[in-house]
């Protein structure tokens, strides 16, 4: 039986927003070549600053097996261990200029905007999603060819959920431990920064 973790909210939100969590436990299985076209078809149509939409994603799925041990290479030491089990690979890679060659500061926004609607769609397939931090962008860089003026950002691991009892014993604490959020009048705020705002008070 795979962990949940659903979310103890404030007002009642989506069941895929309350359902969503970052697990470590992956099936070494396939993801269907029909769900990965849905989750980037979704991230195709986030919003983004005057329709620039910045975003692009390099993708190793775990058939292909040189390609997705080249990407697990790819990924910080810690992330390596559990994420090798993942059914598909995901970096994400910004474009941080517009189209008339200003700086884009908006794109790392974007970016995330378009991954959010990537995971969610993952979700609505049955899948899970963990964004990792850790990554080893130089690598990234160099493996993938990534141009001047594109900034690797995040990876993406996506697959089927397995037991938590698959992973090392410091992991399953880690994968057993309740989700914490600070509270909301913490980061709403109205009238000037810092002063909750009435409406979530």
């Amino acid at each position: 039986m795979t962990l949940r973790k659903p979310a103890e909210t404030a007002a009642p939100v989506h069941e895929l927003i309350r359902e969503r969590w970052s697990p470590r436990a992956f099936t070494p299985k396939p993801v269907p070549q029909q769900a990965v076209l849905a989750m980037f078809e979704a991230a195709r149509w986030a919003a983004s600053a005057s329709n620039e939409q910045p975003w692009h994603y390099i993708v190793a799925p775990r058939e292909d097996t040189a390609a997705f041990e080249r990407a697990v290479d790819c990924l910080a030491a810690g992330n390596q261990g559990w994420a090798k089990n993942a059914g598909l690979l995901v970096f994400t890679v910004a474009r941080l200029t517009r189209g008339n060659g200003e700086p884009y500061r908006h794109a790392l926004h974007d970016m995330g905007l378009a991954s959010a609607q990537l995971t969610f769609q993952a979700m609505a397939s049955g899948l899970m999603v963990h964004q990792m931090a850790g990554i080893d962008g130089n690598k990234i860089r160099t493996f993938y060819k990534v141009p001047e003026g594109y900034d690797p950002v995040t990876g993406i691991a996506i697959g089927y959920q397995a037991d938590s009892s698959t992973l090392p014993e410091d992991r399953q604490k880690q994968e057993a431990a309740p989700r914490q959020r600070k509270p909301l009048a913490g980061m709403v705020f109205a009238g000037e920064f810092g002063k909750t705002a009435p409406l979530i008070a």
